[in-house]
C-alpha cells in the first residue's frame, strides 16, 4: 500500500484519495477546527478555479493593492488539490508562473511611470507608507536579487518590482530576476503541496499545520526587523492598546 501511494497513480487510486479527502472534510466538526478551516481553503480554491488562482497570483505579485492576498498558501493548497485529482498539475504550474511574471512586470511598469510620487502619498486603508519603506530597505540591501528573494516574503513581494521600476532598473536585468523568481516561487510551493499530497498518508489532516509553518517562515524575515526596530515596535504596541480600549468601550 505504501508503494502504491508513492507511484504516479492510475484513475482508481486518485478516486480513493479524493474520496478520503471528501470524507474528512464533510464529517461533523466543531467551528474553528482544522477540518472546517481545511474545508474553507479547498472550497474557496475550487470555487475560484484557475481564473481566480491566476488573478490572485497576478495581483499579489505586482498589483498595488494585492499585498494582503494569500499567495503562498494559495499555491501550496492548489498543489495539494492537484495531487488529489481536483486540479491539473501542469496547467496550474504554467498558469501561476505566467501570472507571477506578468504581475511583477506590471508592478515594474507602474513604479517606473509613477516614480517618487509613491513616497509622497498619504496613508490610507489600503496603502501604508511603511510597507513601501520596508520594501525599499530590502531592495537597497539585496539589489537585483531582491526580486527573487522577495517572492517568498509577503508584502515585500508586491512592492519589490514597483521599487525596481522607481529606481529605473534596466528592464532586461529585471526580467531575468523576474523569470527566475517566478519559476522558483510557483514551482516550489505547488510541487511541495503536490508531492506531500502524493506520498504522505492522510495528508488532509496535516495540510493546515503545514500551511501555518509556511506562513510563519514567509513572514518572519519581514517581522524580525520590525520587532527589532523600536519605532515600529512602539507603533505596534500603541495600535494594540487602541484596539483593546475600543473593544472595552463597546
Amino acid at each position: 500500500m505504501r508503494k502504491d501511494r508513492v507511484q504516479f497513480p492510475a484513475a482508481r487510486p486518485v478516486l480513493k484519495r479524493r474520496t478520503g479527502v471528501d470524507r474528512v472534510l464533510r464529517q461533523p466538526a466543531d467551528p474553528g477546527s482544522p477540518t472546517i478551516l481545511m474545508f474553507d481553503l479547498t472550497t474557496f480554491i475550487q470555487a475560484i478555479g484557475y481564473l481566480g488562482i491566476f488573478t490572485i497570483a497576478f495581483a499579489e505579485s505586482g498589483l498595488f493593492i494585492g499585498f494582503f492576498l494569500p499567495g503562498d498558501t494559495l499555491l501550496f493548497t492548489s498543489g495539494f488539490l492537484a495531487s488529489q485529482g481536483l486540479l491539473s498539475y501542469w496547467p496550474l504550474l504554467g498558469l501561476t508562473f505566467f501570472a507571477a511574471v506578468l504581475g511583477d512586470s506590471f508592478g515594474y511598469a507602474f513604479g517606473r511611470k509613477v516614480g517618487p510620487a509613491l513616497f509622497k502619498k498619504e496613508d490610507s486603508i489600503i496603502f501604508h507608507k511603511n510597507h513601501l519603506e520596508r520594501a525599499e530597505n530590502f531592495y537597497k540591501k539585496h539589489g537585483g536579487k531582491a526580486i527573487i528573494l522577495a517572492r517568498f516574503m509577503p508584502v515585500v513581494r508586491t512592492f519589490a518590482p514597483i521599487l525596481a521600476g522607481v529606481g529605473k532598473m534596466r528592464y532586461g536585468s529585471f526580467l531575468f530576476y523576474n523569470l527566475v523568481g517566478g519559476a522558483l516561487w510557483s514551482t516550489s510551493l505547488i510541487t511541495l503541496g503536490f508531492y506531500l499530497g502524493r506520498v504522505v498518508p492522510n495528508i488532509e489532516y496535516y495540510v493546515l499545520p503545514i500551511i501555518t509553518v509556511i506562513i510563519i517562515l514567509s513572514v518572519s524575515p519581514t517581522l524580525i526587523p520590525i520587532i527589532k526596530n523600536k519605532k515600529y515596535r512602539d507603533q505596534a504596541v500603541a495600535q494594540i492598546k487602541i484596539f483593546f480600549k475600543q473593544k472595552n468601550r463597546s
